[in-house]
């Protein structure tokens, strides 16, 4: 049917509230258009999309739909009673998502644990593999803007499914109408059926995610570091400062307006800690409490983002692959230095992230594996590990995303957190400051700096106009950026270096540099990082700000 057809249907057999919704827009037909030309697509990160009625939007019935489509599959593999775990954030509209997916499973007997109030990302990854569950579904859209939710889903190992098991939900969706074809049981025979995970279930995810800082650490005597956490009106609210409390930490303030879980995110375009100003407030009661830290979660609490009191008195904020970095190098110290570093350790990176965690890596004999964009490739090379004997150390994402444990299989915030103020501590213990430890890193290793640039391409012609860009860079790839000679161009479309088929470009310069350009995999954005060394600071801003000029003169 064509997007006029699919309206018309919607009008006649949707509930009263989404009609009175599609009337409003009955006048425009560009809205209309966008609404119901293409349902919302399905990928291996699940569905996110802005809220409202139609096919291309986030609302019960593609919630329902896309439900019966997982549904289906797991009734063909025969796995209804491993079951399916259930979460969700602090969006609007994520726990009436959340229940639309157990009435749909109740209706299909399968069974369903669903979590009896919002909880972190990586909780629902541990509680898949702890219940041995055939999957796991979270509704949230992490750090996007409050109008969009989404539809993030697992497999029984706890990693976002793979693209074999989403192209068959997705060609299940294709075979199965969204009214007459979804199977589903009323509110109350739902409320039966479903096992909720209370309070008592967290004791086992805190106890995991606490268990990343006990061994070979040395942050243990100091406990008189003075932290100011926000959630962000988050899943983190509750988790973070008990994870923290519990390890003795005692001067934890979490910030009061941001405190409280809240999907209009007021005062926040986006609850991302990535953006500095969304810790400003934070930061202010940092200077009230005279805290030398501060830590930020995003919605479902998989991100987290840090600011460092410095000795003047200003805060700092630290990046995704700043804060990585530094994590990396006090586990390693310590657990070298306490003579616990296992013979096969092992650390996984994306490929966008600082080019310094392979530094700290070849320092202290670590094996250091690049996977694309995403953090399931994390996940699987945490499972790949237990098959080859490799022991996992760490893994992360330059997008602010962390996990220091093999207790889950998606960055968490809840154990970064704790890692977080372990490494404070012990650099407090020193005289030393996280941005100390930093500069230390830079003088053992060499000046590192990263930029990620965004090129939003909004509309019908987003799409398009996306695949004609990345076109155009296969086929006049650039001799020069900034002014450096690019000496080798990888491209992954069909798959390099071991890794799967991506749509990513990775430019290595003469002086090994390295920019790289991929098309957002949630979002209509294409993001260009460069990964730079330098003599000094000044000396690689220069080469970033002169790299980026000439890419956006270029391509954009």
């Amino acid at each position: 049917m064509g997007y006029r057809e699919n309206y018309e249907e919607w009008l006649e057999k949707a509930d009263l509230k989404t009609r009175e919704e599609l009337l409003l827009i009955s006048g425009n037909e560009e809205e209309i258009k966008d609404r119901f030309y293409a349902p919302l697509s399905f990928g291996t990160a699940g569905l996110r999309g802005i809220m409202g009625a139609g096919l291309n939007r986030m609302n019960i019935y593609v919630v329902r739909h896309t439900t019966q489509a997982l549904a289906a599959l797991i009734k063909a593999r025969e796995m209804n009673e491993k079951g399916v775990v259930v979460g969700y954030d602090s969006r609007l509209n994520s726990k009436d998502f959340a229940f639309e997916v157990c009435r749909v499973l109740v209706a299909n007997r399968i069974k369903v644990y669903m979590f009896d109030e919002l909880r972190p990302t990586a909780e629902v990854s541990y509680a898949i593999l702890r219940l041995n569950a055939a999957a796991g579904v979270n509704i949230t859209a992490s750090h996007n803007p409050k109008e969009y939710n989404g539809y993030k889903l697992y497999w029984s190992d706890g990693i976002q499914i793979s693209p074999s098991e989403a192209r068959i939900i997705s060609e299940e969706r294709e075979c199965i109408d969204m009214f007459s074809d979804v199977f589903l049981t009323d509110s109350s025979s739902a409320e039966k059926n479903i096992i909720y995970l209370d309070r008592a279930f967290d004791s086992g995810f805190l106890s995991a995610a606490s268990g990343v800082c006990e061994t070979g650490l040395a942050a243990r005597p100091c406990r008189d570091l003075s932290v100011v956490y926000t959630p962000l009106f988050g899943a983190g609210y509750r988790l973070v400062p008990e994870i923290l409390k519990s390890a003795g930490f005692k001067n934890i303030f979490v910030q009061k307006e941001q405190s409280v879980p809240n999907g209009e995110f007021p005062g926040i375009r986006t609850p991302n800690p990535e953006y500095a100003e969304n810790l400003a407030l934070a930061i202010e009661t940092a200077k009230e409490q005279n805290s030398e830290l501060v830590i930020g979660t995003d919605a479902d609490a998989d991100r987290i983002g840090v600011a460092v009191r410095l000795r003047d008195g200003t805060y700092k904020t630290l990046s995704g692959n700043q804060t990585g970095a530094i994590l990396l190098e006090y586990i390693l110290s310590s657990k070298k230095s306490a003579g616990v570093l296992p013979e096969k350790a092992a650390a996984v990176k994306t490929i966008v992230t600082t080019e310094l965690v392979s530094a700290i890596c070849k320092n202290y004999g670590v094996e250091l594996y690049n996977v694309l964009t995403g953090f399931k490739y994390i996940g699987e090379k945490i499972d790949e590990f237990k098959k080859t004997g490799k022991t996992y150390i760490f893994g992360y994402e330059e997008s602010y995303g962390y996990l220091p444990g093999d207790f889950a299989r998606d960055k968490d915030s809840v154990s970064t957190a704790l890692l977080i103020c372990e490494t404070a501590a012990y650099c407090k213990s020193q005289g030393k400051t996280l941005y100390d430890a930093l500069c230390d890193l830079y003088l053992k290793y060499g000046y590192y700096e990263e930029n990620t640039s965004e090129f939003y391409m909004q509309g019908l012609d987003g799409l398009e106009k996306m695949k004609n860009t990345m076109k155009s860079l296969r086929k006049n790839p650039p001799e020069a950026l900034g002014g450096l000679a690019v000496s080798g161009i990888k491209d992954y479309i069909h798959g390099l270096d071991g890794l799967p088929a991506s749509d990513v470009m990775y430019y290595i310069l003469e002086d090994n540099t390295v920019v790289i350009v991929r098309p957002s995999g949630t979002e209509p954005k294409i993001k260009v990082y460069v990964l730079a060394r330098g003599d000094d600071k000044f000396d690689t801003e220069s080469k970033i700000s002169a790299i980026k000029q000439e890419i956006n003169q270029i391509y954009f």
